[in-house]
Parts: C-alpha cells; structure tokens; sequence
C-alpha cells in the first residue's frame, strides 16, 4: 500500500506543524507519510517537545526547516496550520489538495511556565484531534 504524503505548513516550523508532523507519523505512519515546513525556519520550541512526549511521541530530533527544502517534492495534501502561513503561502503548489486547518498560534502564550505549557497542550490536543478526524475520513 502506498503511503499518502501529508505536507504540514506553519509560518516558522516551531511548533503546530512540528507536533502535527509527529503526531501523523507516530500514530499513522503506516498509512501516511508525514513532513514539515515553515514559510521561514526558526528554531523548534522546547514547549512543543515537552507536550509531544507526554502523550509518547518524541519529536526532539526534528529540526526546523523551510518550504524551499521542501519544493518541488510532490505532496498528497498540504495542512496550512496557521494564519500567517495562509496569507503568504494560500496554497503549495506541488500538493493535490491544500488543507486550511488554522490553530492559535502558542507564541502567544504568556504567564508561568505552568500557564504556557498547558496553552501548548490544548494546541496539541486541537491538532491530534483534527489529525484523528482526518485519518478516519481517509
């Protein structure tokens, strides 16, 4: 069976599409291939590793990286998880099909240590519910 290549696009690759990423390959790897980009590369948040392997998926040897990496390699769908992805990028031009899936953006989180790592938690649980949802309409 051929796996379907999902395509996660964020502003800097720092966390949603990171966690989004992971999370696809983690729990359907068998069934999807799963990458990332960002408009920009940045630096992967510390915050998104901590809730990603909480729920047992280790994404501390991603790295940030951006769509010039990715260019040019045909996607199945593209998931623009973010806003400012979606005015710069509306759509990626080697998918079949462009997704518009727009979490907040956890860099807004401010307060305690306490206080922002549960934003990125609700962030997560926002993405793998829609990645579960998305799966099972596949």
């Amino acid at each position: 069976m051929t796996r379907k290549r999902v395509l996660f696009i964020c502003s800097h690759n720092a966390a949603r599409s990171q966690m989004a990423e992971g999370y696809l390959r983690a729990r359907h790897g068998d069934r999807f291939e799963a990458f990332s980009a960002g408009t920009k590369a940045s630096t992967l948040s510390p915050y998104a590793i901590r809730v990603m392997q909480e729920i047992g998926v280790d994404i501390s040897g991603h790295r940030s990286k951006s769509l010039n990496e990715i260019a040019g390699r045909e996607m199945d769908v593209a998931v623009i998880v973010c806003d400012a992805a979606k005015s710069a990028c509306p759509f990626f031009p080697w998918a079949k099909v462009t997704l518009h899936a727009i979490f907040r953006n956890p860099k807004e989180f401010a307060g305690t240590d306490d206080e922002i790592i549960n934003g990125f938690r609700e962030i997560r649980d926002e993405i793998t519910g829609w990645i579960d949802r998305f799966v099972s309409e596949k």
